[in-house]
């Protein structure tokens, strides 16, 4: 197999081991309150990042875990958690599912307004059709509102706040640093979320424990997917393979939950696709015009303003973290 071909393949198999994630939070939720979801999953996982780290060698805490761009991007971490987590309970996995899709749209407005990132008029104009098909999906003021699809789009703003602040997170701060503290501040927004909730605090027991292994195991593994595909091929060249999630929420959401979601949602699932798709291949297209341009009067090469950590997988410039 080739290695893009490889890599496409990896990253659809990333997208099919985080729906199954999401499956097993959303039955969760059904007997855990949300919060204690959260701080299980996010304890868990940062507790077993750390572990990995001490078998290597590496520094558990430093202080630059308390620079003010890695303190943001946490921050952004565990509110998009815990608001797509809250969107799963009380709403539909298909329906959360595609909202958050709208990430690329919602980082390229952000780059554009907070860090002066030109965009041309193409790429706006597939921001707007984009949130268009938020829009369709979402149907404020009519019967179709859900309180859920609210919480899905709280949770692209948390993404986009923490992938803004990635791209600001300074060089020598380690890719393994930043996830181990990230899911460690999931687990203690989940613990703020139970005590907010008033929830019964008590440990998961029989079929929970396994769903919650089930959830940590599926999301660890997406996780691996996700950064060996990166690996081995251009983000360029796999990026599109990320809206396979949808497709898989969709059929879980149909087989698990019984879910239906309406014409007017199917439509609007296509056209965030077809936007974000648009904006990425825009994006890359730009990039690579930027790293090959030719030298200016004085004899400088001109370089991108905000060139790609080469520390970090490339996924984690973007997407990285517990709740992608």
């Amino acid at each position: 197999m080739q290695g893009h071909q490889k890599a496409a393949a990896l990253m659809v198999i990333s997208m099919g081991l985080f729906a199954f994630e999401d499956v097993f939070i959303k039955l969760l939720t059904a007997s855990l309150p949300t919060g204690v979801i959260m701080a299980c999953l996010g304890i868990a996982g940062g507790l077993l990042f750390w572990g990995l780290m001490a078998a290597r060698g590496i520094r558990l805490w430093s202080r630059d875990l308390l620079h003010p761009m890695v303190v943001l991007r946490n921050l952004g971490e565990a509110g998009c958690a815990v608001c797509y987590a809250s969107a799963l309970a009380i709403g539909d996995l298909s329906t959360a599912s595609a909202i958050i899709q709208a990430l690329p749209l919602t980082m390229t407005l952000g780059a554009a307004l907070l860090l002066g990132e030109q965009v041309g008029w193409r790429r706006w104009v597939s921001i707007i059709v984009g949130f268009v098909g938020v829009l369709l999906i979402v149907r404020p003021g009519s019967q179709a509102f859900q309180l859920a699809s609210l919480l899905a789009l709280g949770a692209v703003a948390m993404l986009t706040v923490r992938d803004l602040a990635t791209r600001r997170v300074p060089a020598h701060v380690s890719s393994d640093a930043l996830t181990a503290s990230a899911f460690l501040a999931t687990g203690l927004a989940g613990i703020a979320l139970a005590v907010f909730q008033h929830a019964t605090v008590r440990l998961p027991a029989g079929g929970e424990v396994a769903y919650l292994f089930a959830a940590l195991c599926f999301g660890l593994g997406g996780y691996l997917s996700m950064v060996i595909a990166t690996r081995i091929a251009p983000v360029a060249a796999i990026a599109p393979f990320r809206y396979a999630r949808i497709v898989f929420a969709l059929i879980l959401g149909v087989v698990i939950f019984g879910e239906r979601p309406d014409a007017l949602t199917l439509l609007g699932a296509v056209i965030i696709v077809g936007s974000g798709i648009y904006t990425m291949w825009r994006e890359a297209r730009r990039k690579r015009r930027d790293s090959w341009a030719p030298a200016d009067h004085a004899g400088n090469v001109s370089v991108m303003v905000d060139p790609p950590r080469r520390d970090l997988p490339e996924e984690r410039q973007d997407t990285g973290g517990p709740a992608r």
